[in-house]
């Protein structure tokens, strides 16, 4: 983990293309995540604790719920997934829930860095469905040439999604960095040597990030948005 990175390998300037995970790292959305899962968790008679609904943030939907309720059979884990879905769908349209908004200064970076040059793509645990309302909610479907979801790709942390998005781009693993706030994010990139960022805002904490040994680290989104737009 690393503030200042000298390493030209890792220098953030020369990337070329920067891939966001979605949830934790873009949007500030692990709150109605965690409220959509104890709610349909306990429509079937399971319960969880908000830690562990955060510990599968970034997986695909179903993984997550396999683990989180190993106990359960295939058929309620397909109804937990569908009780899921109808909830986290109904309460972003509704008043005093916590809704899915971009971090601050998330979209004034996005510009910034497309006036630097810089390509954008997303790799996400998200269905592409819910990725693709999700987008079209916030309007920002433009500043990406690329997007990969985990029931295209395969679950993180293999790093299938990262691979589908260079080969779409052209770049190579040299060319990219790939900033997430989960575990399985860190992982990913680490599969394939990709240079990472670890956000601390999101998921997991930043002791559980740091231990998967990211090449850079922040706590805070501006942060994040300096740290990117500094070259």
């Amino acid at each position: 983990m690393n503030e200042v990175v000298t390493n030209t390998e890792h220098d953030l300037s020369q990337k070329s293309l920067i891939i966001f995970d979605w949830d934790g790292t873009l949007m500030d959305s692990i709150g109605l995540i965690v409220k959509a899962m104890h709610v349909a968790a306990e429509a079937h008679g399971f319960s969880t604790t908000d830690e562990a609904v955060k510990s599968i943030i970034g997986l695909s939907l179903m993984r997550g719920i396999e683990l989180l309720y190993p106990q359960a059979s295939a058929e309620q884990h397909l109804a937990i997934q569908q009780s899921y879905a109808d909830y986290y769908i109904h309460a972003s349209t509704l008043p005093n829930q916590p809704h899915s908004e971009f971090f601050e200064g998330i979209e004034a970076m996005f510009k910034q860095l497309l006036a630097q040059g810089k390509k954008l793509a997303v790799a996400t645990g998200k269905k592409r469905a819910g990725l693709d309302r999700v987008m079209d909610y916030a309007n920002s479907r433009h500043y990406f040439v690329s997007s990969r979801c985990a029931n295209e790709s395969g679950s993180k942390p293999s790093p299938q999604m990262l691979l589908d998005i260079l080969q779409e781009t052209g770049y190579a693993v040299a060319d990219a960095v790939f900033i997430g706030d989960s575990i399985h994010d860190i992982q990913m990139a680490n599969a394939l040597g990709m240079t990472s960022i670890a956000v601390n805002y999101g998921a997991a904490s930043a002791q559980v990030l740091a231990a998967e040994h990211p090449t850079y680290q922040v706590s805070t989104p501006s942060q994040l948005i300096e740290l990117l737009t500094a070259g």
